[in-house]
Parts: C-alpha cells; sequence; structure tokens
C-alpha cells in the first residue's frame, strides 16, 4: 500500500493544509499490526498552480467558490499525481480535495497530533491503515 504526505520541501517538514502542499511526500507501507514498515519512495510535487503557502495557516481557508470550475480541476491534477497511492494523512482537506481523492479512491486520514515530520505522522497514524 503507498501513502501521501504533504510537506513544504525535501525536508520533509508536514504541510497540514492537503490541497495547498507544494509536495508530497509518497511511502510504500508494508507489513500488518504494529509490525508495519514504512519506506520512503518519492517526492511528487503537486501540480496545481495556485499554491499559497498561507494555505498552511491555522484558520486560512480556501477563498474559491463552490462552482469555480478552473480550482476545482486543479484538485482533480493534483489526486491524479497521487493515484497510485490508498491514502493521504492531513490535518486540514477542503471539500474539493475530498471529492478528488474519493473520485481516485484515496481515503483521507486525519492526522491532529503535533509531530512536523512526515515519518513521525506516518508513525503515528500506522494503527489507521489497510
Amino acid at each position: 500500500m503507498k501513502v501521501a504526505i504533504p510537506v513544504k520541501d525535501k525536508t520533509l517538514t508536514f504541510f497540514a493544509n492537503a490541497g495547498h502542499s507544494p509536495y508530497f511526500a509518497v511511502y510504500t507501507v508494508k507489513g500488518a499490526g504494529m509490525f508495519k514498515a514504512f519506506t520512503f519512495e518519492e517526492l511528487r510535487a503537486n501540480p496545481r498552480t495556485d499554491i499559497d503557502p498561507e494555505h498552511d495557516e491555522a484558520g486560512h481557508h480556501c477563498s474559491h467558490g463552490d462552482s469555480d470550475e478552473a480550482h476545482e480541476k486543479e484538485h482533480y491534477d493534483m489526486a491524479k499525481v497521487l493515484e497510485d497511492c490508498n491514502y493521504l494523512v492531513a490535518k486540514r482537506a477542503c471539500k474539493n480535495t475530498a471529492a478528488a481523492m474519493a473520485n481516485y479512491g484515496i481515503t483521507i486520514k486525519k492526522y491532529s497530533g503535533d509531530a512536523t515530520k512526515a515519518d513521525a505522522i506516518l508513525s503515528g497514524v500506522s494503527a489507521q491503515l489497510g
């Protein structure tokens, strides 16, 4: 199984808002139960053209309307980059991100802890993964 975690850059620092993350760290998860092993596979760039680092701040919400087709397409382009992943781990994801991920069969798992690095977050949610 594969898991994507939104990150700021190659330091693999967590980016809380999945839809506006500059990159995704993709991990392969093997094993079961408490014997899961995680292998970092690659860093994938978010293809969205409207990335805004300010969207990572708590309380900052997308200002796009419900019928903004171009904005909605950006979310589907982002999900396409992750289509081989089973899960996306995030603190926040708007309804457009949720819909796009569901369309590609990607389940969003909410992370509410305080870790800042992708591998620590993955360890924190591992019990929730398949």
